[in-house]
C-alpha cells in the first residue's frame, strides 16, 4: 500500500516561496507512479495543481502554472511542488496523490494527510 507523505509546508510571507516535498513512508519507489499535487482551502473545492509521470512529463491547472513547478528526484524518490510569489489565497492545505500509471490520471487512489501552507504578513 503506497502511504504518502508531504513536508514543507509552514508560514511564508506573501511575495515568499516554499518547497514542498513529496515522498512514501511504506518503502514503495515512485518510479512507476504518476504523482500529483493538490490544495483545498476551506470553504473551496479541492483545486488540481500538477501531475508528474514518471517519465518526467507534466501538466498543470491553468490558474496557476508559470507560479508553481512540479518536479522528482528518482534518486530521493521525492516529487516537488516549488512555490513562488505566494499570495493569500495561496493558503491551504496541499496535498500529494499517487496512482501506478505512466500518465496522470483523472483520479488517484493514494493521498497524503497533507501540510498546511499560510500565506500572511
Amino acid at each position: 500500500q503506497l502511504q504518502l507523505v508531504e513536508s514543507g509546508g509552514g508560514l511564508v510571507q506573501p511575495g515568499g516561496s516554499l518547497k514542498l516535498s513529496c515522498t512514501t513512508s511504506s518503502g514503495i519507489s515512485l518510479d512507476r507512479y504518476a504523482i500529483g499535487w493538490f490544495r483545498q482551502a476551506p470553504g473551496k473545492e479541492r483545486e488540481e495543481i500538477a501531475c508528474i509521470t514518471f517519465y518526467g512529463r507534466t501538466t498543470y491547472g491553468d490558474s496557476l502554472k508559470g507560479r508553481f513547478t512540479i518536479s522528482r528526484d528518482t534518486a530521493k524518490n521525492t516529487v516537488y511542488l516549488q512555490m513562488n510569489n505566494l499570495t493569500a489565497e495561496d493558503t491551504a492545505t496541499y496535498y500529494c496523490s499517487g496512482r501506478h500509471s505512466s500518465y496522470c490520471p483523472s483520479e488517484f487512489p493514494h493521498w497524503g494527510q497533507g501540510t498546511q501552507v499560510t500565506v500572511s504578513s
